[in-house]
């Protein structure tokens, strides 16, 4: 076990009465073997595993104070969200019209349950938005990007998550092309992709994480920053 692995499992553990049960479950999903990125947040959420550190604490709130502000100052009423995992970080969002997407029909149901009383929000599997695909003013991608391993299914993700807006795109990601030792983990300079795909889209904001990722802190930290793009189009 490395040594960061051993950090998140202390502090996991220390968290009050949940602290053993989700180190237990932390293991669980650190133990899964790494078959495709699609499969490992499957059963990753089966097992109880959450979206991870990024959705909690200061990570969360220096997030959804970006994503708020950028909804507030344009004005936008819709979102979809290519990803949208356990729905810790939507808590903090502020949006009337929210579409979230995933891979996992099991974080699907939990999101369904947990925000039954928010009638202007919707979840759909990758699957599901497929057959009714549709658009919003904004799109986000926030803690996604470097979990697709595979180059097909980064190339199907980006082109959904660009489709998805008609006006911006917020992507909360790393930005670099890197191997890394986590099989679930792939960065990636998307911003090449973009360029290269999208020249409709222009990258107007970029604003850098003022936790930037420490191993000695991985729970609190993180090698993500936000990029927004606006679509040509929609600009005056």
């Amino acid at each position: 076990m490395t040594t960061s692995a051993k950090q998140v499992i202390s502090y996991i553990r220390n968290i009050p009465l949940i602290g053993e049960v989700s180190a237990s479950t932390w293991r669980t999903i650190r133990n899964m073997r790494f078959q495709t990125s699609d499969t490992y947040w499957k059963e990753r959420y089966n097992a109880g595993g959450n979206s991870g550190a990024g959705s909690y604490g200061r990570l969360a709130a220096f997030k959804a104070k970006i994503v708020n502000d950028i909804v507030a100052e344009n004005h936008y009423k819709s979102a979809i969200e290519i990803g949208c995992g356990d729905g810790a970080q939507l808590s903090l969002l502020h949006i009337e019209q929210y579409t979230g997407v995933d891979v996992s029909q099991t974080i699907i149901e939990r999101c369904k349950k947990k925000f039954s009383d928010r009638p202007g929000f919707t979840f759909l599997s990758r699957d599901e938005f497929e057959e009714n695909a549709h658009t919003a003013d904004v799109s986000l991608s926030l803690d996604v990007i470097y979990h697709l391993v595979e180059d097909t299914v980064f190339d199907d993700y980006m082109h959904t998550l660009f489709k998805a807006a008609s006006d911006c795109v917020i992507i909360y990601a790393s930005n670099k092309d890197e191997m890394t030792q986590d099989s679930h983990v792939r960065h990636r300079k998307f911003t090449d992709w973009v360029k290269s795909n999208k020249p409709n889209f222009y990258q107007e904001t970029y604003i850098p994480n003022p936790y930037p990722f420490d191993a000695d802190t991985p729970e609190t930290t993180s090698f993500a920053d936000f990029y927004v793009f606006r679509n040509q189009s929609k600009v005056t």
